[in-house]
């Protein structure tokens, strides 16, 4: 059984970003501008990606 992914790319800098939302970029498994992860689409991803979404782009 194939389980929903979605896959999430930092597209702005975290540089002036509070830590919090520093660390939860570091969760998500991205380090620099334009690096990208496949992560499974649970609620708690979800909860991270709505923390941070205006540093990322989000597809899937």
């Amino acid at each position: 059984m194939s389980e929903k992914k979605v896959k999430v790319t930092l597209v702005r800098s975290l540089i002036g970003t509070k830590a919090t939302h520093r660390a939860t970029v570091r969760g998500l498994g991205l380090r620099r501008v334009s690096s990208s992860a496949l992560l499974e689409d649970t609620p708690a991803v979800r909860g991270m990606i709505n923390k941070v979404a205006y540093l990322l782009k989000c597809e899937g």
